[in-house]
């Protein structure tokens, strides 16, 4: 849908929409996608009833540009409702109802990722690759400990190692000052690249998605540099390079 599409009027909602978005494929219930305004924030409406999480929250967005967005992600529904096509609403959700509903266990989860953080795991062979890790990863590591003044041990192989604890606090310090929309992005981020230190670095953009992915998968990119690519690698690539630019788009648009 392009924004034109989307009520330029505030609608009025009748009630709630029976049903919140989940994650099965249903057909489409309405025609028209309308913005509310509620409080300082704006919803969505569909055919003027007003939107709700699976959690059976508001789906009441913190400005226009991020609520237009969303709109038009329903309104490009065809006659099914996908919820694949639809990563700024459920990236909302996660914010309105996980984030809402379980930050400190989310919290406790994110920085048990900076305890094992990909970027503080390193190959000792070959040297090509031992470089480029180096290259690519210690410059993030050093932003990490001149931005927030955290600082992670570095290791060679897979034998876990402890990070130091006022390393940890630190980072949790964090998360817990950090704005839920912005936190919703880093959960998403970590899991999908395994690396609390790249989410952080990506909200805080020091890097864009290209570069996140890039340092997410720089074994893989190795690796097909050497053999030859290979199709479920490079779909798997474009997949999750795909989530990172929803995942940037997502920031601009609260930010």
């Amino acid at each position: 849908m392009s924004l034109k599409k989307v009520t330029p009027s505030i609608a009025v909602p009748t009630k709630a929409v029976d049903k919140p978005l989940s994650a099965q494929t249903r057909r489409r219930f309405y025609k028209a996608v309308g913005l509310l305004v509620e409080g300082e924030g704006f919803g969505l409406t569909l055919d003027g009833r007003a939107v709700r999480t699976p959690g059976r929250r508001s789906l009441t967005l913190p400005n226009r540009r991020l609520a237009e967005a969303i709109a038009a992600e329903w309104d490009a529904q065809g006659e099914t409702i996908e919820p694949a096509t639809m990563p700024l609403t459920q990236l909302a959700n996660t914010a309105l109802d996980r984030v809402t509903e379980a930050r400190e266990a989310l919290t406790d989860e994110l920085i048990r990722y900076a305890g094992s953080d990909l970027l503080c795991y390193r190959v000792s062979s070959p040297e090509s690759l031992v470089t480029r890790q180096k290259s690519g990863w210690d410059p993030v590591l050093e932003w990490l400990k001149t931005r927030h003044g955290v600082v992670l041990t570095v290791t060679q192989g897979l034998m876990p190692v402890d990070q130091p604890k006022e390393s940890l606090i630190a980072v949790r310090r964090v998360l817990e000052e950090m704005d839920p929309w912005v936190f919703a992005v880093v959960q998403s981020v970590t899991a999908i690249c395994g690396s609390l230190i790249l989410a952080l670095a990506l909200a805080d953009g020091l890097m864009g998605p290209a570069e996140t992915l890039a340092l997410a998968t720089m074994d893989e990119g190795h690796q097909m540099e050497l053999w030859g690519e290979d199709r479920e690698a490079l779909e798997r690539l474009a997949h999750i390079g795909a989530e990172l630019e929803q995942a940037n788009r997502f920031l601009s648009l609260v930010s």
